[in-house]
């Protein structure tokens, strides 16, 4: 259990690194300044280099904790991070700028005191000379991005114009906060041309829309199908199965059920048939009904002979003690009822 425990730990821990560095992949050094004279100054009016970070992803990433350098020797895999931390500046925490926006960037000061500002760094960038200029992860190991830069005239600029190429930008062209294009001549062609030199994003772009359209025909006629197969469907079962036959089942339950209950008020008003025999009467009948048995009646009414002893004069002659008891062979004669055909 506990072997599980330390596995999925490592897993996760892994992973969260493995994703944070992804994000951390998305920031990347847009524009360098090293000699500022009268380009953007800071809070307190004064001109120092800066340097522009730009977020390429559309989500928000912050760089707290992560480090600027000029000093090319941290490199040296061979190096304790400690020591690479002693030569390093790093971003501090508790300012909510560092949280970097999607398509966003942010401005650090160099060469000035950390205490004025959380964006102002005591790292030391020479204006008269070539630099190297490195951004490092939080572990202060992991290379993140880096440019060498050349002796840049006051007020210039160095700037990336693509992903592997920059340029030194005239004073006037600093594009200090935005993006490094700004240009109202420029057509859309030209500017699709830049940003997608070998036409992966306007492909994607274009197979996107095209299965999005062909996934929204698939469910139109996919739906448009299914109702007209309920519709067959419902033609079929009314062409099946009446409804005037359920109608008139209907009818006839309604028109005995009535009568029933007729009956059975008329009969507790008379005190006549229990109502137990109504029910079980009216039960057979329905069953009858249902199972379509009826009686099969000739039309023919037949009348027999039965002995009743109303024509007999010894049960009448109770004034004697002895009563005569009369013998087959005296006996009257009882009529008989003649069958009717």
């Amino acid at each position: 259990m506990k072997r599980t425990k330390i596995l999925l730990s490592g897993l996760l821990l892994v992973s969260t690194s493995a994703m944070m560095a992804q994000g951390a992949r998305n920031i990347r050094i847009n524009e360098v300044l090293t000699n500022n004279t009268a380009s953007i100054q800071d809070d307190y009016g004064q001109c120092h280099a800066w340097i522009e970070l730009e977020n390429t992803s559309f989500t928000t990433y912050n760089v707290r904790g992560m480090y600027f350098t000029t000093d090319k020797s941290v490199l040296d895999s061979q190096m304790s991070v400690p020591e690479r931390i002693k030569r390093m500046s790093v971003i501090p925490n508790g300012d909510p700028r560092t949280q970097i926006g999607g398509r966003q960037h942010l401005i650090f000061y160099c060469n000035s005191n950390p205490a004025q500002s959380k964006l102002h760094l005591s790292l030391n960038v020479p204006m008269s000379e070539p630099l190297w200029l490195g951004f490092f992860n939080g572990n202060a190991t992991e290379l993140i991005d880096s440019v060498s830069i050349p002796v840049l005239a006051a007020d210039q600029s160095y700037a990336r114009m693509t992903a592997n190429t920059w340029s030194v930008k005239s004073a006037e062209n600093v594009t200090p906060g935005i993006e490094n294009f700004i240009k109202t001549d420029e057509t859309k062609d030209a500017k699709l041309k830049r940003e997608d030199p070998h036409g992966f994003g306007i492909t994607l772009l274009a197979m996107g829309i095209v299965f999005f359209c062909l996934a929204v025909l698939f469910l139109f006629f996919w739906v448009f199908g299914l109702i007209m197969r309920n519709i067959e469907m419902a033609k079929k079962v009314v062409n099946t199965q009446p409804i005037k036959p359920i109608t008139k089942t209907v009818e006839v339950t309604h028109d005995l059920a009535h009568a029933t209950g007729n009956i059975l008020q008329d009969g507790l008003k008379t005190k006549g048939i229990d109502k137990e025999v109504y029910i079980a009467v009216i039960s057979m009948a329905l069953k009858q009904y249902q199972d379509d048995v009826h009686d099969v009646e000739s039309g023919i009414i037949t009348i027999k002979a039965r002995e009743t002893g109303w024509a007999d004069e010894g049960s009448q002659m109770t004034h004697f003690s002895k009563p005569v008891i009369p013998t087959m062979h005296n006996a009257p004669k009882i009529p008989t009822t003649p069958e009717i055909h």
